[in-house]
């Protein structure tokens, strides 16, 4: 049984709060289907995120599930589901690999012949069978429904939330989600709460909840609804809520809930027969019942009969046997299931395969451009003393000026390698958690570890951080003749990557949404040519604090580091705009940035954000 005792919800600060639920108190047994309506910004939503424990604010009085205050004792990830409106597939997956996904993430123990059959299974339950091997990407609005409903029942929840999971419909579609949510409430001693704008099919709910400006101005059978509110039908019911104040409302139903609490309280609205079936509620008219005043006082509660006629008779229902919860697979298995699911739909995703072979292919060419036929010998300066001054002049202003024109092209060659990296390391991971956060934050709710997650995220980006740094350091030393340590060259092209797509991937999951995320990335790496100092000198104080911060940089310094052997090395020297740091700090500080994004990456992730 759900209790919800006298629950209000503030949001924001000091006097700009605002209270989104006002003391909001309702009961719901098991085996029951109950719809919470009422019009936009009532607080439906907010309630249903309350229940589930993921709602912002400041919470206000108690939430049981089974006696077991939620305060303290938060729901067990099997035994709550939740379905937003939004779709909680990727769409590369089929349906099929969808649910054995959600399978894996979610229940542990099961091999693959029996991951297969309960798929299968459950979608045969929501109808879905004959759309096992179709990709999501295809699927209508009522399909997609009936997906996200066989993937949350995949752990079988006890409680099922769910958040306009008919908006946007077709009648047919809303009518077969309706009688869909109907019939789940009827197994495993399972409850389903459905916020819902549509009042077409109230006949179908256990019980109707009505919230108006955050209060609760009704919870009862769905056949008094018309003759509570004094209205000809359902249809008048939003009508008539704006002549009142909610808070009029509230007080009416406070002085009128006793009869349906009492009755709630007493039988739990369960009357097991000798099967053990459950009996939730069924409509009934009204016994010697006068309609309530509507319009200037709250109803007199005189003016019902006994609660016994009020409510619902029993009737005989199938299995209401509560489910085993399911055993949460762990970290490791997580993980894996995330990293393959990952692989698999980049190798589905073409225009992603045909981005990442044009970055891999295409910028090493942009670089070796500058150098295709190898890097210019550095001539040496004549030294004998027969020459007058003016030839000695002359020879050494030749030398300056060679010297400057092939200094500045190896520091060039090695920034243009970095910021290409850096860019590569923004694409790489400026959307990918951003892109899927919803979905994220659904299977969180339903038990994925954030470690999980961020680990199979930077496993996954690690091989193309590999795969664009090894081929762009292999393409541009051979085919400039580049000198210097190469695996050291190479070890700093690999690094400035991943601490680029590290802190992408950071920003990923901070951000609101993939376009802000992505558009941060780009301004980041934005930033790393002027502020590496590489072209322009920056002032010492701008230069000591920036210089930090900024990735291209220290791999930069790093790899001219590397031709302290060659002849190149002083040659740089004297057109470098920056001081170059040792190799070992400049290594040091690009692992430091790798594992700050991680870390960060992960408590990103850490903090709800399911809309």
């Amino acid at each position: 049984m759900l209790e919800i005792k006298e629950v209000s919800l503030l949001a924001g600060k000091g006097n700009k709060q605002v209270r989104l639920l006002s003391e909001v108190s309702a009961i719901f047994p098991r085996n029951h289907f109950a719809a919470v309506i009422g019009p936009s910004g009532c607080g439906k939503t907010t309630l249903l995120k309350t229940v589930a424990g993921i709602a912002c604010g400041e919470e206000e009085g108690t939430i049981c599930w089974d006696r077991r205050d939620l305060s303290e004792e938060d729901f067990e990830p099997s035994e709550i589901g939740y379905v937003p409106q939004f779709s909680i597939a990727h769409p590369e997956l089929t349906v099929q690999e969808s649910v054995e996904t959600a399978l894996r993430l979610r229940v542990g123990g099961l091999d693959a012949n029996r991951r297969a059959s309960m798929a299968a299974s459950f979608l045969g339950e929501v109808g879905m069978a004959s759309a096992a091997d179709r990709r999501v990407a295809v699927l209508s609005g009522g399909q997609q429904r009936r997906l996200s409903l066989a993937m949350e029942i995949a752990s079988r929840p006890h409680i099922l939330l769910c958040d306009e999971v008919t908006s946007g419909l077709d009648a047919r579609s809303e009518d077969e989600i309706v009688r869909l949510l109907h019939a789940l409430s009827r197994t495993g001693g399972r409850l389903v709460l459905s916020v819902t704008h549509s009042l077409q099919h109230l006949h179908l709910y256990d019980s109707v909840m009505v919230l108006y400006g955050g209060c609760l101005a009704y919870h009862g059978p769905p056949s008094h609804l018309s003759h509570y509110f004094q209205i000809r039908d359902a249809a008048d019911l939003y009508g008539q809520l704006e002549k009142r104040e909610p808070c009029e409302w509230a007080l009416s139903w406070k002085k009128h809930h006793a009869p349906f609490r009492k009755i709630i309280e007493e039988k739990t609205l369960f009357s097991s027969d000798a099967t053990g079936g459950a009996e939730p509620w069924l409509p009934q008219k009204m016994a010697g019942a006068t309609a309530p005043d509507t319009t200037e006082v709250p109803p007199n509660p005189t003016d019902y009969d006994s609660a016994e006629t009020i409510l619902y008779q029993p009737e005989k229902t199938g299995e209401t046997e509560t489910l085993p919860p399911a055993i949460c697979p762990d970290a490791l298995s997580q993980f894996w299931v995330l990293l393959c699911r990952r692989t698999l739909i980049f190798s589905r995703n073409k225009p992603q395969l045909l981005m990442q072979a044009g970055l891999v292919f295409g910028f090493p060419l942009l670089v070796a451009v500058f150098a295709w036929h190898g890097l210019p010998n550095v001539k040496n300066v004549g030294m004998s003393l027969d020459a007058n001054m003016v030839s000695q002049l002359l020879e050494a202003k030749d030398f300056l000026l060679q010297a400057t024109k092939i200094g500045t092209l190896v520091s060039g060659i090695v920034m243009f390698q970095v910021i290409l990296l850096t860019l590569m390391g923004a694409n790489n991971a400026g959307r990918e958690i951003a892109g899927e956060r919803l979905i994220f934050e659904k299977e969180k709710l339903s038990g994925l570890r954030p470690a999980s997650y961020v680990a199979s995220k930077a496993f996954f980006l690690g091989g193309l951080v590999l795969l664009q740094s090894v081929w762009m350091g292999v393409f541009v030393h051979f085919t400039c003749g580049f000198p210097g340590d190469f695996p050291a060259q190479l070890a700093f092209l690999l690094l400035v990557n991943a601490a680029m797509t590290s802190v992408c991937l950071a920003l990923s999951s901070w951000l609101e949404n993939a376009e802000q995320s992505s558009l941060a990335s780009i301004y980041l790496v934005g930033f790393q040519l002027p502020l590496s100092g590489a072209v322009l000198a920056l002032p010492d104080p701008i230069g000591t604090i920036a210089r930090p911060f900024i990735a291209a940089y220290w791999s930069w310094s790093g790899i001219l580091q590397t031709l302290r052997d060659e002849r190149y090395y002083d040659i740089v020297q004297v057109v470098a705009q920056s001081p170059l740091s040792p190799v070992g700090i400049c290594a040091l500080v690009l692992l430091f940035h790798v594992f700050a994004g991680i870390v960060l990456a992960w408590w990103g992730c850490l903090r709800s954000r399911l809309a």
